[in-house]
């Protein structure tokens, strides 16, 4: 009985050796098995929103015109040049920076532009507030105006507007570009002003949020203008001038110091200057005023005109 058993228990351990040594062959005789997926981590949403190109024709004017609120602007004295009289003194200058800008236009992509000057007082918020006026001066034209000053955001005064929403208010992400804009009885004209105040304005430009607001909405508009804070004491011009096309600089006539006037151009040494508008000229020393002053008067009394 016990050599009986011991012969089953032999044939048991064979076949357990044969079992091991069929599942044993050469690494060239086995099958290969498809490899693997390898998983692949999704970004976070956030890194989404930060990162996405927007898509081009996202928002239309249309669209932002319903949306954005509609205010009755107040316009500060002299403010008004979209309805000022067309011999209104100052208004042929403007006329003809408005050609120029479009002369440059055809030379270089010229859509978004930052109007600038080294300190505070050359009359950079003025020509913010005119400029975009007399481009909407002819039919058709849209313009949009941005407050880009966070630490003293003065171009709602000008208006006689509400200071927020505004870009600030849309850099903190509280509001959509639509809520930040608003309108007013100026066809064609947008305004975002500063928006309400903020105690870090560097880090809110610094950030993403105004390449994607200009990405957004500037093809809605034939021109985006962006005043911004006095270039030599603070950095933030600077980096206003990362998101446009090229930089408009305001010189007080005999009162900008020149070095500092090379200052600032050198803040924006990487963008094109595409032009700069001399401020505060006395009348009797501008031919182009003296000129214009004599054609309107003899058109208006009717005289030939003469040399």
């Amino acid at each position: 009985m016990s050599r009986i058993h011991d012969a089953l228990m032999r044939a048991q351990q064979e076949r357990a050796g044969l079992d091991g040594a069929s599942s044993m062959a050469a690494p060239a005789e086995m099958p290969l098995a498809p490899p693997e997926p390898r998983a692949v981590a999704a970004p976070e949403p956030s890194a989404l929103l930060t990162s996405a190109p927007e898509q081009p024709g996202g928002l239309t004017y249309d669209q932002l015109e319903r949306r954005c609120a509609v205010r009755a602007w107040s316009f500060a004295v002299g403010r008004n040049v979209s309805a000022s009289d067309d011999n209104a003194r100052g208004l042929e200058e403007l006329r003809t920076l408005r050609t120029r800008l479009y002369q440059v236009r055809g030379n270089m992509p010229l859509k978004i532009v930052l109007i600038a000057s080294s300190l505070p007082g050359e009359g950079k918020t003025f020509l913010s507030c005119t400029l975009p006026q007399m481009i909407v001066r002819q039919r058709g034209r849209r313009a949009l105006l941005i407050d880009g000053d966070l630490r003293l955001p003065r171009l709602h005064q000008e208006f006689g507007a509400p200071s927020s929403p505004g870009l600030s208010d849309y850099l903190k992400g509280d509001v959509d570009e639509c809520a930040a804009l608003q309108r007013g009885p100026v066809e064609g004209l947008m305004l975002m002003a500063g928006g309400t105040e903020v105690a870090n304005p560097a880090e809110l430009l610094a950030g993403n949020g105004l390449r994607r607001l200009v990405d957004r909405v500037a093809p809605c508009f034939d021109w985006v203008f962006i005043d911004s804070p006095a270039a030599v004491p603070i950095a933030d011009a600077n980096m206003i001038a990362n998101v446009c096309d090229g930089v408009l600089m305001v010189v007080k006539a005999g009162s900008t110091p020149y070095d500092l006037a090379q200052r600032a151009r050198n803040e924006f040494r990487h963008k094109p200057i595409v032009g700069v508008v001399l401020n505060r000229v006395e009348a009797h020393t501008s031919y182009s005023s003296y000129y214009y002053r004599r054609y309107g008067d003899q058109a208006r009394k009717g005289a030939p005109r003469t040399a």
